[in-house]
């Protein structure tokens, strides 16, 4: 993607209120370097340890977001400096991530990831487990995390009725939750869905949070 073309995609995503997080998993510092000369500062990594070999190589007012699926016990190798884990799929996660944010002095944001597709591989939250949690009195105790939104991964299908489907849902869900549990707070208003191929769909549905990687480079 050229200059242009990435100029296009951000009028794009900027007209209907949608934050492009660019997926750099794979991609070699010199790719990363030329998005960021086009004005791109919202990386996204799968894995920590491939997202602790560029975090250092790219300028420091880059933001890392956690994309992928997390160990717990990989949580305290980014906890100093992350800037939001979209992947949050367990209250033993959660937890843990509170945990390290504590020891750094930090609160970390986070996203709820619910599981809305139908392949086993996908994690997440179902309903049921994240009201659980949300209604438990450790989760209120906890003082170093931030819920700002929710996450979630579609089907990986050509259907595009299935894929539109599953968006709903995560919508749905996010409404849910914040007019149970978040509606103090005017930071939960983050919806991570779609990628390169359904972004556009994504963002039909309600999407505030794009993750692209192959139509960038």
């Amino acid at each position: 993607m050229n200059q242009d073309e990435y100029n296009n995609l951000l009028e794009y995503l900027n007209d209907h209120n949608a934050h492009l997080v660019a997926v750099s998993k794979t991609r070699t510092i010199d790719q990363l370097n030329r998005l960021y000369k086009y004005g791109q500062r919202t990386f996204g990594e799968n894995r920590v340890q491939e997202l602790l070999q560029k975090v250092n190589q790219l300028p420091d007012d880059v933001q890392w977001h956690m994309i992928g699926h997390l160990q717990t016990n990989k949580v305290k190798q980014i906890a100093s400096f992350i800037e939001l884990i979209h992947s949050v799929d367990s209250f033993k996660l959660l937890k843990e991530i509170n945990k390290q944010a504590k020891i750094n002095h930090r609160t970390i944001k986070c996203l709820l990831q619910f599981k809305i597709a139908t392949e086993e591989t996908k994690y997440g939250f179902t309903q049921s487990s994240a009201i659980e949690m949300l209604n438990s009195e450790t989760f209120n105790n906890l003082e170093h995390i931030q819920i700002v939104g929710v996450m979630g991964m579609a089907t990986f299908t050509h259907d595009k009725s299935i894929v539109k489907k599953e968006f709903q849902t995560l919508k749905t869900i996010s409404e849910k939750m914040k007019s149970d549990y978040f509606l103090q707070s005017s930071d939960f208003n983050q919806i991570s869905m779609g990628m390169s191929g359904d972004y556009k769909l994504a963002i039909e549905e309600g999407s505030t949070m794009v993750r692209i990687g192959s139509l960038l480079f």
